[in-house]
């Protein structure tokens, strides 16, 4: 799995973009950086975790889009009326629920002071 890049600003106000392991040289002040300062277990749960609910939501997704075909072709025709009802509740109740779920965990994410090697 790769992980998400890590922002790094310099004390001079440079920033780069990272991923975890890299290492950079700033090109203003010469000082370097290394995102191997970060806890490995840390960095790879949070990755997980984030995982896990992208994975979530895409198994809704598709559990909804069986029992719909699956519905569609026992009930019949009928049935594909109620289908933008369906939709809307996903698009207007589930996902912005998930977003804000997912936004809050990562406002609460941990924050790592690097220091330059």
């Amino acid at each position: 799995m790769r992980g998400a890049l890590i922002t790094v600003r310099c004390d001079c106000g440079q920033i780069r973009y990272l991923a975890y392991g890299e290492g950079w040289v700033c090109e203003e002040c010469g000082r370097r950086w290394n995102t191997g300062q970060i806890p490995a277990e840390e960095y790879w749960g949070i990755m997980y975790e984030m995982r896990r609910y992208r994975l979530l939501v895409m198994g809704v997704a598709v559990i909804v889009a069986v029992v719909g075909i699956a519905l569609g072709a026992l009930v019949g025709a009928q049935f594909f009326v109620v289908m933008p009802v369906l939709l809307g509740f996903w698009f207007l109740f589930y996902m912005p629920r998930w977003r804000q779920k997912v936004r809050a965990r990562s406002r609460s994410l941990p924050t790592w002071k690097l220091h330059p090697e």
